[in-house]
């Protein structure tokens, strides 16, 4: 397990992170996603741990809470030390009836804070982010509330998730003017099989130096090696009940047939040859992985010792290579040679 830091910070994070989506979901939603209780949820997180995993990622909405309390009772069961842990959650989404229980207004950011760390039995959040963006909220109250829980000690960072390029480049602007706590990282969806992120955000995290955790890294199951072209049934996984996030099959199922020979040169699963793709890419800080049983924790712990070659690394980018998209191929069309004179 390598560490790397976050973003222009000196916090030091596992390459791969353990998500916790799976954790306490009972009916409807969650329980499509994951159902796991105290038990199976020690399992894995000890796992991890004994991994080299020191990020842990998680969200008020997991299973309404269920997630923040099942993981605050694992660190307590397991005795980790809270100084060996990163850990994140995020806020944004429904936690109540009323009209200001949802969303990123500083009542409900300040609200769900306090009520997230006594859910996790926490002092302090390590990483806390905004879970999308709220166009009810003006950005400035959020930023500013966000700066408030970093001066009183209970949030250590500060990231965001689901956001556009422009919306992450204008709170970085409303922070450096103001003197707020400075954004770290994005957590965002990026995949073999979903490389959206790089026509806009990977130049602007680039760019403003900013850490990218990475969601769904398999493509909501879709890259594990259970499904193929020829047989769409086939897998048990996520994608049989919830079809998320939305990919292109006909692509996906291409890219899927570049990465088979790949894991078998390599003897190792297709989902690790994905997540090895995603460790090779400089912009990635960490992986988010999440698993219902030990075994699928496992396999996707193994990719961390996956080295793809030059030639396997063409190979997937050919396979998975982005359409041409304006105003990108205009930007690489007259700024080539201004690029190749300045270097």
């Amino acid at each position: 397990m390598r560490y790397r830091q976050l973003g222009p910070s000196g916090l030091f994070v596992s390459e791969l992170c353990l998500g916790t989506m799976t954790f306490g979901g009972s009916d409807g939603f969650w329980g499509q996603i994951g159902q796991l209780g105290q038990e199976e949820a020690d399992a894995l997180v000890k796992a991890a741990i004994d991994a080299g995993v020191n990020f842990i990622d998680t969200a008020n909405v997991y299973a309404g809470g269920m997630s923040e309390r099942i993981l605050g009772t694992a660190i307590r069961n397991l005795g980790l030390s809270r100084d060996d842990l990163v850990i994140a959650t995020k806020v944004l989404g429904p936690m109540g009836e009323g009209p200001n229980a949802r969303g990123a207004s500083r009542k409900h950011v300040l609200d769900q804070c306090k009520a997230s760390l006594a859910r996790l039995q926490l002092d302090h959040i390590d990483l806390y982010q905004i879970h999308g963006f709220d166009p009810a909220t003006p950005l400035v109250e959020t930023l500013e509330a966000l700066d408030t829980l970093v001066r009183h000690g209970h949030v250590r960072y500060i990231g965001l998730s689901n956001w556009a390029a422009w919306q992450i480049v204008k709170a970085i602007g409303i922070t450096q003017a103001r003197q707020l706590a400075p954004i770290l990282s994005l957590q965002a969806y990026y995949t073999l099989a979903g490389r959206d992120l790089e026509r806009e955000i990977v130049p602007m995290l680039t760019s403003e130096g900013l850490g990218l955790m990475v969601w769904s890294p398999l493509a909501g199951g879709l890259l594990s090696g259970k499904y193929s072209r020829a047989d769409e049934t086939s897998g048990e996984g996520r994608r049989a009940t919830f079809d998320f996030p939305p990919v292109d099959r006909e692509r996906g199922y291409g890219v899927i047939d570049a990465m088979r020979p790949i894991a078998q040169a390599h003897g190792v699963s297709v989902a690790q040859i994905a997540l090895a793709w995603l460790l090779h890419q400089s912009v990635v800080t960490s992986v988010i992985i999440g698993a219902k049983r030990p075994d699928q924790l496992a396999d996707n712990l193994a990719a961390t010792r996956v080295r793809l070659s030059p030639e396997d690394l063409a190979t997937l980018d050919a396979a998975s290579a982005l359409p041409a998209e304006y105003p990108g191929w205009m930007l690489e069309r007259q700024g080539a040679y201004r690029a190749q004179q300045a270097s």
